[in-house]
C-alpha cells in the first residue's frame, strides 16, 4: 500500500486515524497503540500477507532477545550481553543476507540463482532491530514492553523507508499520554507536510522519473547517449530521487505529527552541502547516522590512524551501497562515497585543507561528484552506467536538433545537427528546450527555495495550492502508480 495511493488515502489513514481517536477519547490506555500497531500489520500485508508472519517473529524473537540483553547488560554480565549481541546481531543479517543478497551471490559466483521474493522493507526493519539490540547492550533504552517494541518497528510511517529512528526517541513518544488523541494543531501541521511531500512525489519526483528513463533506458539497451542526453538524463535522475526520497521523508513525518509521534529530520537540502561529509549529514540523515554510530565508529573510526581511517570510511560506504541494494552498481556507489569522504579527509590534513575554499566552488566540487555517483546508482548494470559516464564526458558524440541549431547557429561549432535527440524526454523537436526548462525549474528549486521544514506558513500554503490539482490528477486518473525509489531497497 502505497502513501499516494486512493486506498491508503482515502480507506486506512481515516480508519487508522480515526479509530485511534475514538479509542483514545473513550478508553485511553494502551488502546491507541494496539490499534495503530494492528493497522501497522494491516499496511504491511497489504503488500503481500505471505510476509506478516516474517515481520511479526522478528519483532517477537529481537524483543525476546534485546529483553535478555538489557537484564544481562543491567547485571555487569559483560561477557555474556558481548555473545547475545553477536548472536542477535548475526541472526537479523543472516535473514537480511537470505532474501536480499543469497541471489546477488549466487550469480557473482555463477551458481543457480534461487527464487526468492524480496521481502518489503526488510532492510530497514532490520537495521531498527539491530540498533535496538545494540543500545539495550548499551543500556542507552529502557526495557519496553511488547507492545511498544511492536509499534517502533512496525509503525506505518516509517516501516518501509524511514526515517531509521533510535528506540530512545521513539519508544516513549509511543507510550505517552499524548500517543494517538486528536489534537487540531498537530492533526493541521501534520496534513499540511503530508500533502506538501505528495506534491513533491506526484508532480516533481514522477514528471523528472521520465526524462532520467529516457537515456538511462537507452544506455541500459546498449545506446550511446551523446553529451546532453546523457548529461539530461543524470540531472533528471538527481532531481528525481531528490523530490522522491524528499516527498516521502515529509509524509512520513506528517503522518506521525497527525498521532502525536514526532520524527527526526531526515532531509535537509544535501544538494547545497559545501562538502561530501556535509551531505551525508543531509541526506537520508537517520542512515548516515546510522552507519557512523552503528558501523563507522565501532570499526575504530578516526582512531587508529590514518590508513585505517580511510579503510573504516571505505568499508562503512560499501556497506551502505550494498545495503541499497544487492548489485555491483550500489557497491560502486557506496565505493565512490567512500573514496569521496576519504578524499575530504585527507585534504583536511595538509596544510591548504585550513585554507577556506570559496563556498560556491565547495558546493559545485560536491555536486558534481554527486552527480557522477548517482549515474552507477541508477543504470541498470555496469556496461550502462559505463555508457552514460562516457556520454557525460563527451566521448560519444555531441548532438543538438537542427532547429535549434538554426536557430543559433554558432552552436554548429560544438554539436552535430540532427532531426531530434532520440534518448531525450520523448524524442521531439521541442523535447530539447521543454526538458531544459524543466530542470531549470526544478534545480531552482532545489538550490534556492527554503527546505519545508524552515518555509513559513505562508509558503507552504502557496506551494500546496501549486501543487494540488496536479496532485489530485496524479492520485484520480494516473494510468499507474509510481512507487517511492526507496521502497526498492
Amino acid at each position: 500500500m502505497l502513501f499516494h495511493s486512493p486506498p491508503f488515502l482515502f480507506l486506512f489513514l481515516p480508519a487508522c486515524l480515526g479509530g485511534s481517536y475514538a479509542l483514545a477519547r473513550c478508553t485511553g490506555g494502551v488502546w491507541p497503540l494496539r490499534w495503530v500497531v494492528g493497522c501497522s500489520f494491516v499496511f504491511y500485508g497489504a503488500w503481500d500477507p505471505r510476509f506478516v508472519p516474517l515481520l511479526a517473529g522478528s519483532i517477537l524473537a529481537n524483543h525476546a532477545l534485546g529483553s535478555a540483553l538489557h537484564r544481562v547488560a543491567q547485571a555487569g554480565r559483560e561477557r555474556t550481553a558481548g555473545r547475545l549481541l553477536a548472536a542477535g546481531v548475526a541472526a537479523n543479517l543472516v535473514v537480511l543476507g537470505w532474501f536480499k543478497y543469497a541471489g546477488f551471490f549466487a550469480r557473482t559466483a555463477g551458481l543457480p540463482v534461487p527464487d526468492i521474493v524480496l521481502p518489503l522493507a526488510i532492510s530497514f526493519f532490520t537495521f531498527q532491530q539491530i540498533m535496538f539490540l545494540v543500545d539495550s547492550r548499551r543500556r542507552l533504552v529502557p526495557l519496553a514492553g511488547l507492545l511498544p517494541y511492536a509499534g517502533f518497528v512496525a509503525f506505518f510511517p516509517h516501516l518501509i523507508a524511514g526515517p531509521i529512528v533510535r528506540p530512545g526517541e521513539i519508544i516513549p513518544q509511543l507510550v505517552a499520554p499524548r500517543f494517538g488523541r486528536f489534537e487540531a494543531a498537530a492533526l493541521a501541521d501534520g496534513a499540511m507536510l503530508f500533502l506538501l511531500g505528495l506534491a513533491k512525489k506526484l508532480v516533481l519526483a514522477d514528471s523528472f522519473a521520465g526524462f532520467a528513463d529516457a537515456g538511462f533506458d537507452a544506455a541500459a539497451r546498449g545506446a550511446a547517449p551523446t553529451t546532453f542526453e546523457a548529461w539530461y538524463a543524470v540531472l533528471a535522475y538527481a532531481l528525481q530521487v531528490y523530490f522522491d526520497f524528499s516527498g516521502y521523508s515529509d509524509m512520513a513525518v506528517g503522518l506521525a505529527r497527525m498521532l502525536g509521534v514526532r520524527f527526526p529530520l531526515n532531509f535537509d537540502s544535501p544538494y547545497r552541502a559545501p562538502d561530501i561529509a556535509a551531505f551525508w549529514r543531509r541526506w537520508h540523515i537517520t542512515l548516515g547516522a546510522f552507519l557512523r554510530d552503528y558501523v563507522y565508529i565501532p570499526l575504530g573510526g578516526n582512531r587508529l590512524g590514518r590508513w585505517r581511517q580511510s579503510l573504516n570510511l571505505i568499508a562503512t560506504m560499501l556497506l551502505g551501497g550494498l545495503w541499497h541494494g544487492a548489485a555491483w552498481t550500489f557497491v560502486v556507489w557506496g565505493g565512490l562515497h567512500g573514496l569521496y569522504l576519504t578524499a575530504q579527509a585527507g585534504i583536511a590534513r595538509l596544510p591548504i585543507g585550513n585554507i577556506p575554499l570559496v563556498p560556491a566552488i565547495g558546493r559545485v566540487l560536491t555536486l558534481l561528484a554527486v552527480l557522477v555517483a548517482w549515474v552507477p546508482f541508477r543504470a541498470d548494470g555496469m556496461a550502462a552506467a559505463l555508457a552514460m559516464l562516457r556520454g557525460m564526458a563527451g566521448l560519444n558524440g555531441t548532438a543538438l536538433p537542427q532547429l535549434i541549431v538554426g536557430a543559433v547557429p554558432t552552436l554548429a561549432a560544438v554539436a552535430t545537427p540532427v532531426p531530434v535527440l532520440r534518448y531525450l524526454g520523448d524524442a521531439r523537436t521541442l523535447s530539447f528546450p521543454e526538458v531544459t526548462v524543466c530542470l531549470l525549474l526544478g534545480w531552482a528549486i532545489v538550490l534556492l527555495a527554503p527546505p519545508v521544514h524552515r518555509m513559513t506558513e505562508r509558503a507552504r500554503s502557496l506551494a500546496l495550492t501549486a501543487g494540488f490539482a496536479f496532485c489530485v490528477q496524479a492520485v484520480f486518473f494516473s494510468r499507474a502508480i509510481a512507487p517511492f525509489l526507496y521502497f526498492r531497497f
